[in-house]
C-alpha cells in the first residue's frame, strides 16, 4: 500500500513539476533601466535642454555675483591692516551682508531648479510609462520590473522602450 502511494505521489509530483515549467515558458518577463531612459531617451534629453536654457541667465548671473563677491573679499583682506577701524568694520558688515543676499539667491535658484527639474522628469516619466505599457503589450509581457538587485540582460527592454519613447516624442 506504500508503495502505491509512494508512486501516486511521484506520478503527481511529476505532473506538478511539467505543469509548472509548462507554465514558466508561457510566462514572459522583461526589464526596463529608469535610469538609461533618463539619460538617452529623446524627450528626457529634450527636458534637459529645457531646463538648461530656463535657468542659464540665472546661473550665469550667480557665478559672477559669487566671482565679484571672492574678489571683493579679498581685496578686503588685502587693504584691512591699512584700514581705519571703522571702515573696516563696514566694509566687513558690507560683505556680510552681500554674501548672505547671495546665499539666498543661490538657494532659491536651486529650489526653483529642483522643483522645474521634478516637473520635467514626471513628465519623462508618464511618457515612460506609456512606452513601456506600449510594448508589453505588443508584445505580451507578463510583467515589466523597473527595480532590481540582478537581472540578465535577456530580459532587458530598456532599448525597445526608448525607441517607442522616441517614435511617440517624434509625432
Amino acid at each position: 500500500m506504500n508503495t502505491l502511494l509512494q508512486k501516486m505521489s511521484m506520478a503527481l509530483l511529476a505532473a506538478a513539476c511539467v505543469t509548472s515549467v509548462a507554465h514558466a515558458q508561457e510566462f514572459k518577463m522583461g526589464f526596463v533601466n529608469t535610469e538609461r531612459i533618463f539619460r538617452e531617451a529623446a524627450t528626457a534629453k529634450q527636458a534637459q535642454a529645457k531646463l538648461e536654457q530656463e535657468f542659464s541667465r540665472r546661473e550665469k548671473e550667480l557665478v559672477e555675483t559669487g566671482n565679484t563677491l571672492k574678489l571683493a573679499s579679498e581685496k578686503f583682506e588685502r587693504e584691512a591692516p591699512t584700514l581705519a577701524e571703522s571702515q573696516r568694520t563696514a566694509r566687513q558688515k558690507q560683505l556680510i551682508e552681500q554674501d548672505r543676499e547671495f546665499q539666498r539667491k543661490r538657494r532659491e535658484f536651486q529650489e526653483d531648479l529642483n522643483a522645474r527639474k521634478n516637473e520635467e522628469q514626471q513628465i519623462v516619466v508618464e511618457r515612460a510609462n506609456r512606452a513601456v505599457k506600449q510594448v508589453a503589450e505588443s508584445e505580451k509581457y507578463d510583467v515589466i520590473f523597473q527595480e532590481a538587485v540582478y537581472i540578465n540582460p535577456k530580459h532587458d527592454i530598456t532599448e525597445k522602450v526608448i525607441k517607442a519613447l522616441n517614435a511617440s516624442a517624434a509625432k
